[in-house]
């Protein structure tokens, strides 16, 4: 058996493992959904959470930014998506200020990269979360300019911004 035979082997393995090792984690997880019921509806019929908390984790979903019909203001848009993503994370037990990486999807990166910085300033303050952000062609729906996703961790009971170490993090 040749070195990427062996390789692609031992990866698969891998992944194996980890999937069985974390086989019952989702179900021990706290999901986050929409208050709203129509959203709670879309959700359900999509068979998503707006977020996972898993141990003190907290995977918030793709969250899809658009203008209004008549909008043409991309901060007034990501204000309120911003505003929004704050709200799902009070419910997941967290804030802005726990955030530790986002990725954004953005239908025009450098049109909307201004914009999204200039909002991005007002709820997120250092240390700053990793942040990657890529271009793609379309998003669900279709009027939808960007798209967030991002993972925070539940801060301990007590704990406030920069008082959380390497220390503090899973064994």
């Amino acid at each position: 058996m040749d070195i990427v035979m062996k390789t692609a082997l031992i990866a698969g393995l891998g992944l194996i493992y980890t999937c069985t090792a974390n086989a019952g984690t989702r179900q021990n997880a706290l999901a986050i959904m929409p208050d709203d019921a129509e959203v709670r509806s879309f959700h359900e019929e999509w068979s998503f959470s707006e977020a996972l908390v898993v141990g003190d984790t907290v995977y918030l979903s793709g969250y899809v930014v658009n203008l209004r019909r008549g909008e043409t203001d991309l901060q007034t848009a990501y204000t309120r998506a911003f505003q929004e993503i704050g709200q799902i994370l009070g419910r997941a037990g967290a804030s802005w200020d726990d955030v530790v990486d986002i990725t954004t999807y953005h239908t025009e990166l450098a049109t909307q990269m201004p914009a999204i910085v200039a909002v991005k300033r007002n709820f997120v303050r250092a240390p700053y979360p990793a942040w990657t952000a890529v271009e793609v062609s379309r998003l669900i729906p279709d009027r939808g300019i960007t798209e967030i996703k991002l993972v925070a961790r539940v801060r301990p009971s007590g704990a406030t911004l920069g008082q959380l170490s390497s220390d503090d993090g899973p064994e």
